[in-house]
């Protein structure tokens, strides 16, 4: 079902990173995508596990794609935002099906954007696309060298202008990401990606 989904381009799906603040980034990064975005995009933002996340309708108020947390055993959806709920990983699988697992902690980190990239690139190889915002610490900086070597494209806010500089520095200094852009400029970027090939 995915491929013929995702025929008509070389991209098949979008994973975000982010931490410190990253509510604010990701509202400014999906806000820019539009409503009728050809993929689905997973994200990975830190939370508290003690509470309850409104994250989904913070953010949906801020973008026109449908946003949610994510359930386990939930297929994808093109136009989709599928968020990780507070201390679950989410992962992909090759069939375009989430799973979430409450697993170990990676670099002290539940959900860790490092297992979800290295899932996404398991999964889509070259159909990925990763990118990591705002945020303290190194985080998905693991995670973009796998989607790299599976031929994905990797996206950084650019460290100089990220609120908190830890994790996009993180996945610069790793050397595979494809474009360091300001955080304004990252879904544009993203949309000339997954459309290209599309008209």
């Amino acid at each position: 079902m995915r491929s013929e989904q995702h025929a008509s381009g070389p991209y098949a799906i979008v994973a975000v990173a982010s931490s410190a603040g990253g509510i604010q980034g990701l509202g400014e990064l999906l806000g820019g995508l539009g409503p009728d975005l050809p993929v689905p995009v997973l994200v990975v933002q830190h939370l508290d596990p003690r509470h309850r996340t409104l994250l989904a309708e913070v953010l949906a108020r801020r973008t026109e794609l449908y946003v949610k947390l994510a359930e386990d055993q939930e297929p994808v959806n093109p136009g989709t935002v599928y968020l990780a709920p507070p201390d679950r990983h989410l992962l992909v699988g090759p069939d375009g099906v989430l799973t979430l697992s409450n697993s170990e902690l990676v670099h002290f980190v539940r959900p860790s954007a490092d297992l979800l990239f290295e899932s996404v690139a398991g999964a889509y190889g070259p159909g990925a696309i990763a990118c990591v915002i705002t945020g303290t610490g190194v985080d998905g900086s693991m995670g973009v060298e796998a989607v790299k070597s599976r031929g994905g494209t990797v996206i950084a806010e650019d460290p100089r202008t990220a609120q908190f500089t830890g994790m996009p520095k993180a996945a610069v200094d790793t050397g595979a990401v494809d474009f360091v852009l300001r955080i304004e400029e990252i879904a544009a970027a993203i949309r000339g990606l997954v459309e290209d090939k599309r008209q």
